[in-house]
């Protein structure tokens, strides 16, 4: 009897897996050295621009073509080719052509490669208390005193007068300096220490230290601020009114790194969601022959709202995928693109917020995410009463389910966090949007959203597993 009783219990109830120890040995190698793969991707990757250079570079190695040159040379669309589209060097999407009618529909990866970080203001540059100081407007949700006390690193685009391109990454060799946004000492911290965390270090306050040295004689005033021009000029070529119609981010200095003695998590800048990001890009790599369409879409602006012209709610991918369709089709119609979108099914790849044991009140421990209990299917998103929410049906996560378990995908189910504690979203929304089935599918995180975040490799390799037998379907 209590045989029977057991073998009942086994078969009725269920726990989630620890991904590791789910591995067997010789995959264990295959976890680290993707993972070795996946921070080479990150340090090439600190800004959208740099990681859509860094994405057309992989997927031209992997035999894909640029949509401009296909409709440029005129070519048809067919079974087993490999197309990307760029969206102003911040957005781009892979296709692998089907051998179905992309008008029946996709499989679609969907994924952001934004961080949240600093920008420069239009007019940063000032000089107080003979310091030389830069002024930035934060980009996404951060908590702001995370960003003092760190090295920091600029990144991005400046465009001379002439219209001459200067890009910039200062911060980032071993060799390089570093900048820096201060904080109190906490002898004299007794009116900041006295604020609510949120205010301690305002947004105003994030002003960046970047240089030190006075040069001119008494008629020049803000010498140190010539200083640093002249310095800028000298390298780059720019004057201070270039930084009017430049694009320069301001994100934490240094490479991805191995973290725990057993090396089991990295910790690393930009995490969300390049994580997702990479195994999204990985896996579309491996498809080769499909029925339908493959499709992975690495987007802009998640991190404020998916809004302007590289954010998913612009019409980039609708107008690439009319383009595929008018390729494709002896005559096109608008009628086909809304089908194609209806008919598809996505992963919305993005990470979710693990469960941290230093901070465990905030979590639903039996709905929670845990680091190394493998890739996240989260339900829906959203704030309180699931408000901005999409909401997966049961009909769809049903069908992932069954994918995963035939393609033992160690995965778990998680929300973000206590009913009424508080919410995010993703880009899940604005694909339903579409009529399409949408669910979000991804990496637990810890301290999201801060300079540096941590996850675990398994997890990662989890997510391209799923990514990837959800492709093949």
């Amino acid at each position: 009897m209590q045989s029977d009783l057991k073998k009942i219990h086994s078969s009725i109830t269920h726990k989630f897996k620890n991904a590791w120890e789910a591995l067997e040995e010789n995959d264990k190698k295959y976890v680290f050295d993707f993972s070795d793969e996946y921070k080479s991707f990150l340090d090439k990757g600190k800004t959208e621009r740099e990681c859509v250079k860094e994405i057309v570079t992989l997927a031209k190695a992997q035999g894909f073509k640029s949509l401009e040159e296909i409709i440029k040379n005129k070519e048809k669309i067919k079974e087993g080719m490999k197309v990307y589209a760029v969206n102003r060097e911040k957005a781009v999407v892979l296709f692998v052509i089907g051998k179905d009618k992309i008008e029946k529909g996709m499989n679609i990866l969907g994924t952001h490669i934004d961080s949240p970080r600093l920008d420069l203001k239009p007019f940063p540059l000032y000089e107080d208390g003979e310091l030389a100081l830069l002024k930035t407007h934060y980009y996404g949700g951060i908590k702001k005193y995370q960003w003092a006390s760190l090295p920091l690193s600029l990144h991005g685009v400046i465009f001379k007068k002439s219209g001459e391109r200067v890009d910039i990454v200062i911060g980032e060799e071993e060799d390089d300096p570093v900048f820096f946004i201060t904080d109190l000492l906490p002898h004299l911290a007794k009116d900041q220490a006295a604020k609510k965390l949120a205010d301690a270090i305002t947004g105003e306050g994030l002003n960046i230290i970047i240089g030190n040295i006075p040069l001119g004689d008494k008629d020049i005033k803000e010498k140190v601020k010539f200083n640093v021009m002249k310095i800028l000029n000298e390298k780059y070529g720019i004057e201070e009114d270039d930084f009017t119609v430049a694009e320069i981010e301001i994100v934490p200095s240094g490479k991805a790194r191995d973290v725990g003695l057993d090396r089991s998590m990295i910790a690393a800048y930009g995490h969300d969601d390049r994580v997702c990001s990479f195994a999204a890009l990985k896996s579309i790599f491996e498809i080769e022959k499909t029925e339908k369409t493959c499709v992975a879409m690495f987007m802009d602006k998640e991190e404020v709202g998916s809004m302007g012209n590289t954010g998913m709610q612009s019409r980039f991918f609708e107008n690439v995928l009319a383009e595929l369709i008018a390729l494709q089709s002896e005559a096109y119609s608008d009628l086909l693109v809304r089908r194609a979108l209806s008919n598809s099914k996505i992963l919305s790849g993005d990470v979710g917020a693990g469960f941290d044991p230093n901070f465990p009140d905030v979590h639903d421990k039996r709905n929670a995410p845990y680091v190394g209990k493998g890739v996240i299917l989260v339900k829906y998103t959203g704030a309180k009463g699931k408000a901005g929410s999409n909401d997966a049906n049961a009909e769809f996560l049903s069908e992932v389910r069954r994918i995963f378990n035939e393609n033992d995908v160690i995965w778990q189910i998680g929300e973000l966090g206590k009913v009424d504690q508080g919410g995010g979203g993703t880009i899940a929304y604005i694909l339903a949007n579409y009529g399409a089935d949408v669910v979000d599918c991804g990496v637990p995180v810890l301290s999201m959203h801060a300079p540096y975040e941590l996850i675990s490799k398994v997890d990662l390799y989890m997510t391209y597993k799923a990514y990837k037998s959800f492709l093949k379907g």
